[in-house]
């Protein structure tokens, strides 16, 4: 845990210390987006917080390996310079959309192209383990398309729920944490993990950048991370559960055995923005709309028409994520099954809270207005002085 810990940290101070000259440099360069119809922030924010973001993911990898406690991970170069070089790209296509706004089919082919920068170096889907089947090799020609597909996937997922301050850093870092954890049980649970698996070092670089940002962008955001960082965040997601699940035949068994795919381990975790991914699909299909034409039909919108704060809005969702991310590691951890059962009643009362908070505190608000007009006797009610007079005298 101590290289895990030494680049989780590096990578949360540099994204940490490089915010401010990020948000200078935006404001100096016209890097700014502005309010309109389907934004919910109201003043100019910069947009260059995607740069800060890699930086420090990419110095938290350098300083994973400068380590040396990573050896056997860097012993090969391939798969540690096609993570930095598929970020690199992912980054790059993310930031000329910020800037210029590329069409879809052209960031749709970066994606593409970074993926596959992914996949040529060795990080790509060989195995797939499906309950009560078993151990399924892909065919060697499929193998590239369904790394591809995964990775564009997760960044499109990753991109679209960057729609509230602080959502989507959130759930990432979470997501990103439950994973860390997630392998690094593995790994001491009969090595079931190589030592050569760069997934858990990526997740935990991914910890620290997140970390790093979020405290400049909870709302009231002071700097935005873009598609920059949004797709990149995304990508490095895809290569993280990749990396664990799709890269290793090892036989496992037991709870172990329905989380350890590539499939069911980040579909979990990152439910809440898999989810807003399928729905804004459907959604857009049925209302025969474009699939790249914004709109604010994603869940955070959902939960601010029910009558949330912003902030609270990206809170339930952060805690939808955590309590995902528990399902999964919980079993895991303990080997138990009846350990689920808290999580079950604990996700009912967020799902009433989700519902009914807003109802709630209406009433309690009106409650509260209601005693604020209630006349109080002797507190300047006409009345009330008049009695308070006459018992005054009466004595």
């Amino acid at each position: 845990m101590i290289g895990y810990l030494a680049a989780l940290g590096a990578a949360f101070v540099v994204t940490f210390c490089s915010m401010p000259l990020l948000r200078a440099l935006s404001f100096r360069v016209g890097a700014v987006v502005h309010p309109d119809a389907r934004r919910v922030h109201t003043r100019p924010t910069p947009i260059l917080g995607g740069a800060g973001i890699v930086a420090g993911f990419l110095v938290g990898f350098g300083v994973a390996w400068l380590t040396g406690e990573f050896r056997p991970a860097f012993r090969t170069i391939a798969p540690p310079l096609g993570v930095v070089l598929s970020t690199l790209t992912m980054y790059v296509v993310g930031q000329v959309d910020d800037l210029r706004e590329v069409s879809a089919p052209a960031k749709t082919a970066g994606s593409v192209l970074a993926g596959s920068v992914l996949a040529i170096s060795g990080v790509s889907i060989l195995f797939f383990r499906v309950p009560f089947v078993g151990l399924v090799a892909l065919p060697p020609d499929l193998v590239p398309l369904i790394t591809v597909l995964w990775v564009v996937g997760m960044a499109q997922a990753v991109n679209l729920i960057d729609g509230l301050d602080g959502l989507a850093a959130g759930v990432v870092g979470i997501a990103a944490g439950a994973i860390l954890m997630f392998a690094e049980h593995l790994d001491n649970d009969g090595e079931i993990i190589a030592d050569d698996n760069i997934g858990a070092l990526i997740a935990a670089c991914v910890v620290g950048a997140c970390l790093g940002y979020l405290p400049w962008n909870f709302h009231p955001a002071k700097i935005f991370m873009g598609d920059a960082g949004a797709l990149t965040l995304g990508l490095l997601m895809a290569a993280s559960t990749i990396a664990i699940g799709g890269n290793t035949d090892a036989e496992v068994g037991g709870q172990t055995f329905f989380f350890f795919a590539p499939l069911l381990l980040p579909l979990v975790i990152l439910g809440v923005p898999i989810i807003d991914t399928a729905w804004a699909l459907l959604r857009r299909a049925r209302d025969r709309a474009g699939l790249t034409i914004a709109d604010k039909g994603h869940l955070h919108h959902r939960l601010m028409r029910l009558g949330h704060g912003h902030r609270r809005a990206v809170l339930i969702l952060w805690g939808w994520t955590g309590l995902l991310s528990a399902a999964v590691l919980v079993p895991v951890y303990t080997g138990n099954g009846l350990a689920l059962v808290p999580l079950g009643l604990a996700a009912v009362g967020l799902l009433l809270y989700t519902v009914l908070g807003p109802a709630w505190e209406a009433r309690r608000r009106a409650a509260e207005a209601v005693r604020a007009d209630e006349p109080q006797v002797g507190a300047g009610d006409p009345a009330g002085f008049s009695v308070g007079n006459s018992d005054s005298r009466g004595c």
